[in-house]
């Protein structure tokens, strides 16, 4: 959380939102052992895999938004707006 508060480069913030997802995939798996299906596991595999989709997605955006605006702070950006 305090990555997605302070930082301003996109990259940045794909990386913590990516964290904020494994943490909570993490969670998803120790709160599992106290049920005996396998739900929480299947939920973290779904979890991982649109992740990913999402990550791909993410950083293609950078990528566009950097060859545009020569630029990846998002406060910039959101200037540019404007």
């Amino acid at each position: 959380m305090y990555c997605l508060a302070t930082k301003r480069n996109m990259i940045r913030l794909i990386i913590a939102i990516e964290l904020l997802t494994n943490a909570a995939n993490l969670n998803f798996i120790a709160f599992s052992i106290y049920q005996p299906s396998v739900l929480g596991q299947s939920v973290v595999v779904i979890s991982i895999a649109l992740g990913a989709c999402i990550v791909a997605v993410a950083l293609a955006i950078v990528i566009y938004a950097y060859r545009h605006y020569k630029t990846l702070d998002v406060r910039e950006l959101k200037r540019l707006r404007w």
